[in-house]
């Protein structure tokens, strides 16, 4: 079953599939959150279980990826909400439609493979674009203003705290003196800068030199770990008895947020961890699927 689900083109192939289905457990009639709809990836499998009485509410502050989203998940429109929002606001999603309480919360904090591979979207060097990176094309601040605008000292902090890159004052520096030039519009521009103020021996054979900075900007711009926050202390709210939360991570800084929210949330919410360690992909799904080998799933489930 893995395979066959894992071998769907790469932009539609979600992570940790039957884990997310074992540990979320959908059953006939449930209502389930969705999150972070994106393609529908997880969604179309929800929906299998939910069945004809179930109810599923996707969110994503991505238009464009609610609009495939909505044409993949087509034949179970009638049973399912997509909302435009962050999930910071899941809350108020919910409330408007009336909802308060789901038996089931799954938030997928990882970009889409959408927008890593559009390069007009901006999130990656691959492929030269503009800098984007607005996770919801309605916000007002790309990725652009960002990097010709910050100070020195401000770029240097969000390249340390989100891209956790030991080079940040460097690179910082680097890219205040480019700009001064002209400005950077482009990802491949800004690619380029940063491998420059890296010395070449310090390159890693993995990962491009400017990978950690794209992450640090993205974060920035979406206020990913903000969002990320304010979302699992909502979410809470929402669960019925019984109901589980889970929540999918692809770095450090997430984990560590949901790591630590479910721990302080435990007792005052009547939460059980079921996952005492991280779940994370088989080697088969590695294999098959290489943006999963840093995903990490962790689950509560609120007491009954």
């Amino acid at each position: 079953m893995l395979q066959a689900v894992m071998k769907e083109n790469a932009a539609h192939t979600p992570v940790l599939v039957e884990e997310i289905m074992t540990y979320l457990n959908p059953v006939s009639g449930d209502a389930i959150l969705d999150c972070t709809l994106g393609l529908g990836g997880h969604a179309s499998h929800i929906m299998q279980y939910i069945g004809a009485d179930g109810r599923l509410i996707g969110l994503d502050r991505d238009q464009a990826a609610s609009a495939q989203a909505r044409t993949r998940l087509e034949d179970f429109l009638g049973r399912l909400d997509i909302v435009h929002t962050d999930y910071a606001d899941l809350d108020q999603a919910l409330k408007q439609l009336g909802i308060d309480g789901v038996d089931g919360i799954l938030i997928d904090a990882g970009v889409s493979s959408m927008q890593l591979d559009t390069a007009e979207r901006g999130f990656s060097f691959r492929e030269d674009g503009p800098l984007d990176m607005r996770m919801d094309q309605t916000a007002p601040i790309r990725a652009y203003d960002l990097v010709n605008t910050l100070s020195e000292y401000e770029l240097a902090h969000i390249i340390r705290e989100y891209g956790e890159d030991r080079w940040h004052k460097k690179i910082a520096r680097h890219i205040v003196e480019a700009r001064a030039l002209e400005p950077i519009y482009t990802t491949r521009q800004l690619a380029d800068v940063v491998a420059n103020a890296i010395p070449k021996r310090f390159h890693e054979k993995r990962i491009h030199p400017a990978t950690r900075t794209f992450q640090g900007l993205r974060i920035a711009v979406n206020h990913e770990l903000d969002s990320l926050k304010t979302a699992l202390e909502k979410a809470v709210l929402f669960l019925k008895p019984g109901a589980r939360l889970c929540v999918i991570s692809f770095h450090s800084l997430e984990d560590r947020i949901v790591k630590h929210a479910f721990r302080s949330m435990a007792d005052a919410f009547h939460l059980n961890i079921l996952t005492k360690k991280p779940i994370v992909p088989s080697e088969v799904e590695m294999e098959i699927n290489p943006r999963a080998r840093s995903a990490k799933l962790r689950v509560v489930e609120k007491a009954v």
